[in-house]
């Protein structure tokens, strides 16, 4: 139907591509197209597969198995019926009006009725059906939005910050610049060879945690030269990320013209295909190869290859076109004027979710999204407020929020008033409520614990004071991922959580482990590290305990981070230890379920033993070394003793594998080569350690890990090896749990 709708409103090359996908799809169906190329194919047009099975909806609420499917008369029966997520790619997280309402109607006709806004500012529908999405596409692309390359092994969505140009702190407007990257790398012939996905961002300060340019592969920070107040360049940051094992971006460049900034990425983009990990893709990211050559090689890399590059006039054509990208307020008549009077939600909301611009006379607006969640009528409520208000422009957030510009100041009250009454006018952009949550349990099949549950029970608490948390704890962030891939961000929080499980008795217990020590400002400038595992629902009680004990003894002034770290690993885990014991199925059974789900988490039905005592296993007491030298890695590292972190890091893994290897060989010869040699022969070689998820990337970390000579050690070497060593200690506990099942 929209084919011939839309076809005088979408250009050329969307319909070649989409068109394309549509015959690739037939062909799929048809059994003409190669599995793995299919799913290429469809991940770099924005397709993901998504879980369906859990019995729950997106909002984390029960439901019946069969999830909102668009076609009434299917159930997820095929991979043909089964529900997916869309994800849409809003460069910088900037959008109009119209393309706000497709994206609208797109979620209530396709999906859910929801659209959920990112991480990387960009927006997905979950529960869509694969045969749906040409349609979807062309609908996207004739507002100019695309799905191309938000997912697979190509250049995610850019980001950038979304107060540039606006905001006080920025030293020039970075949406131009983003907007040029976003267009001239977009399908470019030289980012199609990666092994890996590719993040870059634009930030306007160095000081704010808008554009986070440290976790990306390319971060490009506003910077003045030193010429004139029209000379401007770029701090240039390169071979940063999350993910399993985070890496902090290192310096490139102090100061990059603006003209090399396109040359620029194109050379790198060159580097990384050409040069960057095929094969095994648990070290196919950009990260991996500065950090494999240093700083100096991969610079002289870079550097050698923008003087080979052929010449392309792109480069600097959009810079003439700089000067002229002003974004400006709307021309609104004057209209009644509402007054605000004594009402301290709308003082809260003011003093929480505004900021004054540059702009004299004008007001940043954020729009709180619990979850990151907006349904298609309080989008189209929304877009009446914007056009009201503001210009046309509406901006997405890295905290999964949305963003309001040039609003007048005496028209607060009245947009205050609209969000009420389409209930977006909570106060919690600037508060401890603004809980950020990837997925999860909820739909992605990596979820190991219910992120988004934990965040809306977590956000539920807060609210209602259930948890009632000291006032001066209020400003800090709280993040979640539902695994150890950080797509909640859980790494930059000042408690974040990523989810694990542990195995109690006959039954597995979902847990979180507590992430401490991250930091969101001057863009992302330290990452936390994990500190015990705590049962999911021990989570709420973790963090009034941890936040009143701040409350109570911190010095004048102090902030949360310097506090973590003045007091000191060892004395957090003894003022939370006793937040880790499990009752027993029968003493607490709702322990064993997680957040927004009343199933048992898993179960093996078995007899229970007459022993006087639980029977304790090698591989259990081993584990429990493993996880304790792991820790003590932790606290050397904080103490500045590295080489002390690496060889307890080292041995943790030792120990954890030995437990392992212990149960088929009791009499294999203690020593690291000895027992790395065993669990390759028992545990790799057979498949039997290979995580379904994951595969061999953890095994992999004791595989490889030796001794490290003292000239290589490093703060970043021997923080990413705890790391390693830390999720190769959960990937044993997850072999021993699928194990005994």
């Amino acid at each position: 139907m929209w084919k011939e709708k839309l076809k005088d409103k979408i250009p050329q090359n969307m319909h070649e591509m989409i068109d394309g996908f549509e015959t690739t799809l037939q062909l799929k169906k048809e059994g003409k197209v190669d599995e793995k190329v299919f799913n290429e194919t469809r991940l770099r047009l924005g397709a993901y597969g998504q879980r369906y099975d859990n019995g729950l909806r997106h909002d984390g609420q029960k439901q019946n198995k069969i999830p909102f499917p668009t076609r009434a008369t299917k159930g997820p029966n095929t991979e043909w019926d089964a529900p997916g997520m869309l994800r849409i790619k809003i460069p910088y997280g900037g959008l109009n009006t119209e393309q706000f309402l497709v994206l609208a109607e797109i979620a209530e006709e396709y999906s859910d009725d929801i659209l959920h806004v990112t991480t990387r500012q960009d927006f997905q529908i979950h529960y869509a059906h694969i045969e749906d999405m040409p349609e979807i596409f062309r609908r996207l692309a004739a507002v100019g939005i695309t799905t191309q390359e938000a997912c697979g092994n190509s250049i995610r969505n850019i980001t950038a910050c979304p107060f540039a140009g606006v905001c006080t702190d920025n030293a020039f407007d970075v949406s131009p610049y983003a907007q040029a990257a976003y267009e001239f790398l977009l399908g470019h012939p030289d980012c199609q060879e990666f092994g890996r996905k590719f993040k870059i961002s634009f930030s306007g300060c160095s000081d704010q945690p808008c554009g986070l340019g440290y976790m990306h592969d390319i971060g490009f920070v506003a910077k003045q030269g030193m010429k004139s107040s029209e000379d401007r360049g770029f701090h240039v940051l390169i071979g940063g990320g999350l993910g399993a094992i985070p890496v902090q971006a290192k310096t490139f460049y102090d100061f990059m013209p603006e003209e090399n900034l396109l040359k620029f990425c194109q050379a790198v983009a060159r580097v990384f295909a050409r040069y960057g990990e095929k094969k095994n893709r648990n070290r196919a990211r950009l990260k991996f190869l500065v950090n494999d050559w240093g700083i100096e090689k991969f610079t002289e890399e870079v550097e050698k290859e923008m003087k080979v590059m052929p010449h392309d006039d792109r480069w600097t054509d959009y810079l003439k076109d700089i000067p002229k990208y002003k974004e400006l307020p709307k021309e609104i008549e004057e209209g009644e004027e509402i007054t605000e009077k004594s009402d301290p939600e709308y003082d809260l909301w003011i003093q929480n979710n505004t900021q004054q611009q540059a702009q004299e006379g004008y007001v940043i607006a954020t729009i709180s999204l619990p979850l990151g969640d907006i349904t298609s009528n309080q989008t189209r409520k929304l877009v009446e407020l914007s056009r009201n208000f503001i210009s046309d422009t509406i901006r997405t957030t890295v905290d999964q929020d949305l963003v309001f510009r040039w609003v007048r100041e005496e028209d607060l009250p009245a947009l205050y008033q609209g969000l009420k009454a389409i209930n977006l006018a909570d106060a919690d952009n600037d508060s401890i409520n603004n809980i950020v949550a990837c997925p999860g349990t909820d739909t992605c099949k990596l979820g190991v614990s219910a992120s988004r549950g934990l965040a809306g029970e977590l956000r539920d608490q807060l609210k209602s004071k259930k948890l009632d948390l000291p006032e001066s704890v209020n400003n800090l962030s709280i993040k979640a991922s539902g695994c150890f891939n950080s797509c909640g961000q859980h790494h930059l929080a000042d408690i974040g959580f990523y989810g694990v499980s542990r195995k109690a008795g006959d039954y597995m217990v979902p847990h979180f482990q507590l992430v401490l020590g991250g930091q969101r400002r001057e863009n992302a400038a330290a990452y936390g590290l994990a500190m015990l595992a705590v049962p999911t629902k021990a989570v709420p009680e973790t963090i009034a305990t941890l936040t009143k004990y701040f409350y109570e003894n911190k010095k004048k002034n102090e902030t949360f981070q310097d506090y973590i770290k003045r007091l000191g690993k060892v004395e957090i885990k003894k003022l939370l230890q006793h937040l880790t014991k499990i009752p027993t199925y029968d003493e607490d059974p709702d322990f064993y379920t997680d957040w927004g789900d009343t199933r048992t988490y898993t179960k093996k039905d078995i007899g229970v033993g007459e022993c006087a005592g639980e029977i304790v296993s090698g591989v259990e007491f081993a584990l429990s070394t493993a996880e304790r030298e792991v820790f003590e890695a932790q606290v050397s590292y904080d103490a500045n003793k590295l080489e002390d972190a690496y060889e307890k890091a080292l041995n943790s893994m030792l120990h954890a594998a030995t437990g392992l290897v212990k149960e088929i060989n009791q009499d294999v010869k203690p020593g690291y080569k000895s027992i790395q040699d065993e669990f390759k022969t028992h545990f790799v070689d057979t498949e039997l350690f290979k995580d379904p998820f994951a595969g061999d990337k953890f095994a992999k970390y004791f595989l490889q890990a030796t001794s490290l000579d003292t000239s290589q050690i490093s703060k970043d070497r021997v923080h990413n090896f705890i790391e390693e060593s830390q999720l190769f200690i959960e990937a044993c506990h997850s072999y021993e749990a699928r194990k005994n099942l």
